[in-house]
């Protein structure tokens, strides 16, 4: 089983007068892991469905492996797609589940389930062939969808938001495997979900979707450090913001006045003296020291609580108003008092300003 490239070329889904998926162009690289992530309704479940033909784009085109799939049904494409809910079927055992495309195919008996049993091996399920799905855990029924949409011999599995039912333990768990299995077949995989931790621990790429148009696409590195525009910032990963003006611009770097004080940080995008901006910082690049001593790039906090995560906790402060939170990790236990003085700070190039727009949460 190897993996086909997918290409899109403005294509675009419509309901009516709604426009689901804005005409977009993307290509997919044959036996790639990507991610398309977004908040619900943006779209990513309505570009799975265009994929896999359950649905057919207004305009544009899709190819898959250099093959225009425009018109042509989700059995007839090189694709499978394991759905949210997993769709097993409850009166079938375990290896029947897998074989049923197989059966639909016309292959004997026999070897529809040597094929099966090949397959639970390949997710270690061997031992569970004549069981029902019902005396299955969450994440064993995971793993017998996906044997069921390799069985057919896919070039590009689809998955949509498939680990969204599990306990975290479990999705974590199951994210290595799948990641796994898609290295081991070389199959394009286009995995569909809302969680950011799962985007960026997969994919080999990350397009981040939002109201039906793709905002960025990247590896997850890069859309994680460089984010395009103010929704990707705040949408993957957290970040803190600071509303203010630009003041002065120098090589790469540019100067915002704010509120809270004026801060030096990369100017990536070419902002102008006088631009309205925004300026992004996230929490693990910020610094906590005790006491009001603001220099460049700090500024006087109030201490408001710190909530503990395991490994690190996130200490929330307060300036002029607006609450910042700064990650550190629990290396020692430190405990602050509340409204106590705090100045937190960053490195110039640890910041980015970006023009004024939309946020994540807005």
């Amino acid at each position: 089983m190897r993996g086909k490239d997918v290409i899109l070329e403005k294509a675009s889904v419509k309901f009516g007068d709604f426009t689901a998926v804005h005409p977009l162009d993307l290509k997919i690289q044959a036996g790639e892991f990507f991610c398309i992530l977004g908040p619900s309704g943006c779209g990513k479940t309505t570009l799975l469905r265009m994929l896999s033909g359950f649905l057919q784009q207004t305009t544009g085109d899709v190819l898959i492996g250099g093959d225009v799939m425009n018109g042509i049904g989700p059995s007839d494409r090189p694709t499978s797609l394991i759905f949210q809910n997993l769709a097993l079927f409850p009166l079938m055992t375990v290896w029947e589940n897998v074989a049923f495309g197989l059966e639909m195919r016309g292959w004997a008996k026999a070897k529809r389930k040597a094929r099966a049993l090949e397959l639970l091996q390949t997710v270690e399920l061997s031992e569970q062939a004549e069981k029902t799905p019902a005396q299955l855990s969450g994440g064993q029924r995971q793993r017998v969808a996906i044997a069921r949409a390799l069985a057919v011999e896919p070039a590009v599995l689809l998955l949509d938001e498939p680990l969204s039912a599990l306990d975290l333990k479990l999705r974590q768990h199951m994210r290595a495997e799948l990641k796994q299995l898609q290295k081991t077949t070389g199959i394009t995989f286009i995995y569909i979900t809302h969680d950011q931790g799962e985007a960026l621990t997969m994919s080999d790429r990350i397009a981040v979707m939002n109201e039906g148009r793709i905002e960025q696409v990247g590896t997850a590195d890069h859309v994680y450090s460089h984010p395009a525009n103010p929704f990707v910032a705040t949408f993957v990963g957290e970040n803190n913001m600071i509303r203010g003006e630009i003041i002065g611009t120098e090589g790469e770097m540019a100067v915002l006045d704010a509120s809270q004080g004026q801060f030096r940080a990369l100017n990536t995008h070419g902002l102008q003296t006088g631009d309205r901006a925004m300026l992004f910082v996230r929490p693990e690049r910020m610094v906590i020291s005790p006491g009001t001593k603001p220099d460049q790039n700090a500024m006087s906090t109030e201490f408001l609580r710190r909530d503990l995560e395991g490994a690190f906790s996130n200490v929330h402060v307060s300036c002029d108003g607006k609450e910042f939170s700064i990650h550190q990790t629990n290396v020692q236990n430190i405990n602050y008092e509340p409204g106590e003085a705090l100045t937190i700070s960053f490195a110039p190039e640890a910041a980015v300003v970006m023009n004024e727009g939309v946020l994540s949460d807005e």
